[in-house]
């Protein structure tokens, strides 16, 4: 019998805010409080912004190569630093994009050569403090933060993740699970749609820059190609490490050099991250989404680099454009006009490839067209005539200020301090910005807008429903493109399989057999019942349900649920089968079919019994994780805790119907001895990375008598 027959049952069922009094003066009558006595936000004053302080930085290098970056900070008894790695998702290979992302992600979740990631949160969580890992386009990090008493405990862990992760098993399935769910609702979301698929047509989606992570690359990345991009990133030489709180700076270097000193792994020098090749892509891209109400767009092309010396002229010029309330497409496509519901342009710059220059927002559906025109008016005008005294002066003010804040707090400022020297800014870029800000004239705005802004070049991406537009998107002149939103299903490939991962998974199998009772003893099962509890925490808030689960070897079953509208029956002898609910009686059609052999292929006593199953292959390509699959296409992972031998885990791929199928994890748990069997009591069910249902099993019966007729009566 399956630990619980969930998918058969998911076929079947179907601030306050507190409002002050307005106050006046004692003895004015409140009639005499008028609009007249309130100042006009025209009036009011803002002091100039005081310069950036840029904190000492103590900087050194340390015998192993590490750059070393110190700030003294007595303000708080705290501790806080981050590595900075030179890699990146850029570097992912194009036939499993996502691995850097998941070397990320398990980097401190897999935990050390000494501690679990589960321990290790423990630890941290204990005396305030954590530790952190990631890796994103340009740059891989590790950070940690504690109390100054705790420094000492937490540059261990700190130590551990950065120079000896373990990259456990169970954790790289977690992440592959969350990754996959990621994919699975990545059209959710209209605006997210828009921002993705203009993201990938400008920079060219057969580039490192417009690669899009599938089913496929993900299922395709094993703990081998973890261990193998960690190994060639992460070495000395190619780590900068800043540190900021309340220490002495030759104090903290002396501790750091200690504490690192054993971190000796050489790697060649790592490559320059791959150009950005894409040329324009001049057209309107539509991809159709008929369940929304509006139009979600992005238009516009590649953009420059943050050393560009056109760029401050081009960030205040897109302030004027599209930022804020005063901006030219706000007032007018918004305020005038009454087209959109929201629009912004944004020039962006990187700090060692080109960014993106960008104008985005969301539009009444039978406006789409209209809009897009007007915003191309706007850009014409921007391009053919100065802009105003005061909107330069307005932006040139946004600027500056908004720019302040990326060094309001010393751990910025040593944050942005590091990522100059990383992209190789001169350390004085802070002034230099702020000095060519200042320096920007209506005629600078004018000149970098004509030879900056293309508006022949433009991608034009729209998410919506083209039935809706008040006119059609030819009317542009320009070529429609549709673009395909569909999500590739996911095909596991299970892990390549030689005679000595064979060989591992009987050994695997055969140590867990012996784990719950021994391999006669699960033949010995003939029958068995599952009385449980199922709590489904993602129905309409939550839904309780009482189950009885029977089970005939090999592959009789019958489920018995009932729920709030009442009872349902499904029994199946593995070929076919019917079910009954408050409606009446019915076959089981072909796609419940499946979910049903899924779960009798994935049956507890049947499943650790597999090496007595014809058909059925077992493979352990990892320690402790055995891959079981059969000759009709049904696979599981099953993860075997490495100290008892107990199954702890199966992840498996479960057909969902009118979707995509679901990526479902087990959690085992609390081992109970029935009849010299130890079978589980509570299990946690999560799919697509989210928690789905918890069941807590009340009785077992097994080898009571049951026959197959005695499964196969209708109600």
């Amino acid at each position: 019998m399956r630990n619980s027959m969930l998918g058969v049952l998911l076929v079947a069922g179907a601030l306050s805010a507190q409002t002050k009094p307005q106050t006046h003066a004692p003895g004015t009558p409140r009639a005499a409080v008028t609009s007249s006595a309130i100042p006009s936000y025209k009036d009011l004053k803002y002091p100039a912004p005081k310069p950036i302080s840029i904190p000492n930085v103590a900087t050194y290098t340390l015998p192993n190569g590490i750059k070393l970056y110190l700030v003294e900070n007595h303000e708080l008894p705290l501790v806080r630093g981050f590595a900075l790695v030179r890699t990146g998702n850029l570097f992912d290979p194009a036939d499993k994009i996502g691995l850097a992302s998941m070397t990320g992600m398990v980097l401190r979740t897999g935990g050390t050569k000494s501690k679990t990631g589960d321990e290790l949160d423990v630890q941290l969580e204990n005396i305030a403090a954590s530790v952190e890992a990631g890796i994103q386009e340009t740059y891989g990090s590790v950070s940690f933060s504690c109390l100054k008493e705790k420094t000492d405990e937490v540059l261990g862990v700190f130590h551990d993740v950065l120079t000896s992760p373990e990259f456990r098993q169970d954790k790289i399935e977690l992440a592959k699970t969350g990754l996959r769910a990621g994919i699975a609702r990545r059209n959710d979301d209209p605006h997210g749609v828009a921002a993705r698929e203009f993201n990938d047509i400008v920079y060219g989606k057969n580039t490192p820059y417009g690669w899009r992570v599938e089913y496929a690359t993900i299922d395709r990345i094993t703990r081998d190609d973890l261990a193998a991009f960690y190994q060639r990133y992460f070495f000395p030489t190619n780590v900068m490490m800043g540190v900021l709180g309340d220490f002495s700076a030759a104090d903290m270097k002396s501790k750091l050099e200690t504490v690192f000193g054993d971190w000796t792994a050489k790697q060649p020098p790592v490559p320059p991250f791959p150009a950005v090749t894409a040329k324009p892509a001049p057209g309107v891209f539509l991809a159709v989404k008929t369940d929304v109400t509006q139009t979600f767009f992005a238009m516009g092309h590649l953009a420059g680099e943050l050393r560009d010396k056109d760029y401050p002229a081009l960030e205040v010029m897109a302030d004027i454009l599209g930022d804020g309330f005063r901006s030219r497409l706000f007032q007018r496509v918004r305020t005038q006009l009454g087209y959109a519901y929201n629009v912004g342009a944004f020039w962006g710059a990187n700090f060692d490839h080109p960014g993106i220059f960008e104008i985005s927002g969301s539009t009444k559906s039978s406006t789409t067209v209209a809009t897009i025109k007007v915003i191309r008016e706007e850009l014409e005008k921007i391009r053919s005539s100065p802009v105003t005294d005061e909107e330069l002066r307005s932006a040139k003010d946004t600027v500056a200020n908004s720019f302040i804040f990326n060094f309001d707090t010393p751990g910025k400022t040593l944050n942005r301090m590091l990522l100059y020297d990383y992209y190789g800014y001169p350390r004085d870029f802070i002034n230099q910005y702020q000095r060519a800000i200042q320096a920007v004239t209506r005629e600078d705005v004018l000149r970098a807008a004509r030879s900056r802004l293309k508006p022949e070049e433009m991608a034009i991406v729209s998410v919506g429903n083209p039935k809706e537009f008040g006119e059609p998107l030819a009317t542009l002149g320009l070529p429609v493109t549709s673009i395909d939103l569909t999500i590739p299903e996911p095909k596991p490939e299970a892990a390549k399989a030689d005679t000595a991962s064979l060989e591992r998974g009987k050994q695997l199998l055969a140590r867990a057999q012996q784990a719950v009772g021994g391999a006669d003893k699960l033949a010995a099962v003939h029958d068995a019942t599952q009385t449980v509890d199922l709590q489904i925490v993602q129905m309409g808030g939550g839904m309780k349900v009482q189950q009885t689960n029977l089970w005939v070897s090999p592959n009789f079953f019958r489920q018995e649920s009932q729920l709030p509208f009442g009872k349902i029956v499904v029994y199946s002898d593995g070929k076919s089968g019917w079910m009954s609910t408050p409606q009446g009686q019915q076959a089981l059609p072909e796609a419940q079919l499946k979910q049903v052999r899924e779960e009798l292929f994935r049956a507890y006593f049947q499943l650790l019994l597999s090496d007595r199953i014809a058909g059925r292959t077992l493979n352990s390509p990892e320690p402790g994780l055995l891959e079981i699959s059969d000759s009709e296409g049904n696979a599981v992972k099953l993860f075997v805790d490495a100290q008892t031998g107990m199954p702890a885990k199966e992840i498996y791929q479960s057909a969902q119907l009118g979707g995509p199928a679901a990526t479902t994890e087990e959690l085992l748990d609390e081992f109970q001895e029935i009849d010299g069997l130890k079978l589980p009591r509570k299990i946690t069910v999560n799919q697509n990375a989210a928690k789905f249902a918890e069941i807590t099993v009340q009785q077992y019966t097994l080898n009571s008598g049951l026959k197959p007729e005695d499964l196969s009566k209708k109600p």
